[in-house]
C-alpha cells in the first residue's frame, strides 16, 4: 500500500513526539552539504588520533555509500539538560560533562528508536506493503555525521562551536537516526541563529576553534579526556582545569542554553550506576572525588562506569585525567 510522503512524515513525527523526543525531522538520503569541508578537516589532521573517522569517510558524506537502498533519514533529538547538583564537600573533585551523568544514552535512545520502528512496522499503512520497509537505527556509533543530518532535517543548525543547536531547547540533546527506504517528505534545513555571538569561541580553554563553525578536535577537552589514549600534551593538560570526562564550556556559555528547558527523561539525571564504596550520589556523577578515582582498581572502575556513557574512557585514562585535574587544582 502506498502512502503519500507528507502523510507518512507526519505519522513519523507524531510517533516521535509520543515517545518523548523533543524534536524530529526528515532529510532526504544523499550527500551532506559540507562533505568537502569534512574531507578537508580530516586531511588537515583535525581529527587527532581518532583514526576511525577516516574509515568509511564516503558513508559519512553520503549515507547511501553504506546503505544504497536509503531514501530518507529520520532524525530525532532528546533533551538531557539538567541543573548541576551541589558539590557535597570540599574534597578535590573533577567535573564530568552533563551527557554522562546518568544512564548510557546509547541504550536509552536505541530503546526509543526501536519502539519507533515497531510502531511504523505495525501501525502505519506501510505494514501492508508487499515488500516490508527497511530501517537502520543509528545512535552515535555509525559511520554517519549526525549533526550534518540534523541540520539537513531541520532539527538544529550547526553552531560556531560545531554543536547542533535548537533555538528553544539549546544544544544539550542527544541525536538519533532511523535510515529507511521509505519516501518521506523532507523538512527544510535548519536556519543559523548564531548571529554575531562568539561566546563559545572565546570561552574555550584550549582554543580548539581555529575559526567559527570549525573545531580542531585534537585540542578539544572532550577529545583529550575521552578519545586520546596516551599522555596529554602538558601545554594542553594545564588548560583542562578540573574536567576529567568531557567538557561543557562552549555549551554553558551559549545563550540558547540559558533559557532551555530541563530534560523530561529522568534516566539522564545523575544517579548511582552501581555500588561503590560508600555509594554513589548524583553529585558524585557530576563531580567525582579525585581520591576515589585514583584508588580505583579494575573492579571498582567497572562498577562505577557500568551502564553509563563514561565507560568510553579506560581506567588508565580516568586516572590520567584525575591526576591532571589534581595538578591543575593545586596550581590555582
Amino acid at each position: 500500500m502506498s502512502e503519500p510522503p507528507a502523510q507518512l512524515a507526519a505519522l513519523v513525527k507524531a510517533i516521535a513526539a509520543e515517545l518523548g523526543f523533543e524534536r524530529s525531522g526528515i532529510a532526504a538520503a544523499g550527500p551532506i552539504p559540507r562533505g568537502d569541508f569534512f574531507r578537508r578537516w580530516l586531511a588537515n589532521g583535525h581529527a587527532g588520533t581518532m583514526g576511525y573517522l577516516h574509515r568509511h569517510a564516503d558513508s559519512r558524506v553520503d549515507v547511501r555509500a553504506w546503505l544504497p537502498w536509503a531514501r530518507s533519514v529520520i532524525v530525532v533529538a532528546l533533551n538531557y539538560r539538567q541543573a548541576a547538583p551541589a558539590k557535597p564537600d570540599d574534597e578535590p573533585r573533577g567535573r564530568v560533562a552533563m551527557y554522562a551523568w546518568g544512564e548510557d544514552y546509547h541504550v536509552v535512545m536505541r530503546e526509543k528508536l526501536h519502539k519507533m520502528v515497531e510502531r511504523l512496522r505495525v501501525d502505519s499503512p506501510v505494514a501492508d506493503a508487499a515488500t516490508p520497509p527497511r530501517f537502520q537505527i543509528c545512535v552515535d556509533t555509525s559511520a554517519i555525521i549526525e549533526r550534518e543530518l540534523a541540520m539537513a532535517a531541520g532539527v538544529g543548525w550547526i553552531g560556531k562551536n560545531t554543536m547542533a543547536i535548537d533555538p528553544e531547547i539549546g544544544s544539550y540533546f542527544f541525536l538519533g537516526e532511523i535510515i529507511t527506504d521509505l519516501e518521506l517528505q523532507p523538512d527544510a534545513p535548519a536556519v543559523d541563529h548564531c548571529g554575531s555571538c562568539t561566546r563559545c569561541l572565546e570561552a574555550c580553554p584550549t582554543q580548539a576553534f581555529p575559526a567559527p563553525y570549525a573545531m580542531d578536535a585534537s585540542r578539544c577537552i572532550s577529545y583529550l579526556t575521552i578519545e586520546h589514549r596516551s599522555a596529554i600534551d602538558p601545554a594542553l593538560a594545564e588548560k583542562t582545569g578540573d574536567w576529567i570526562y568531557g567538557c561543557d564550556v562552549c555549551q554553558d556559555v551559549c545563550p540558547h542554553n540559558h533559557r532551555a528547558p530541563e530534560a523530561a527523561e529522568l534516566r539522564f539525571a545523575g544517579s548511582p550506576a552501581a555500588e561503590v564504596s560508600g555509594g554513589v550520589t548524583p553529585a558524585d556523577s557530576a563531580f567525582p572525588g579525585l581520591s576515589v578515582i585514583e584508588a580505583w582498581d579494575d573492579a571498582a572502575y567497572r562498577r562505577s562506569v557500568t551502564g553509563k556513557a563514561s565507560d568510553r574512557a579506560t581506567l588508565a585514562m580516568w586516572q590520567r585525567n584525575a591526576a591532571n585535574a589534581r595538578e591543575n587544582l593545586t596550581d590555582l
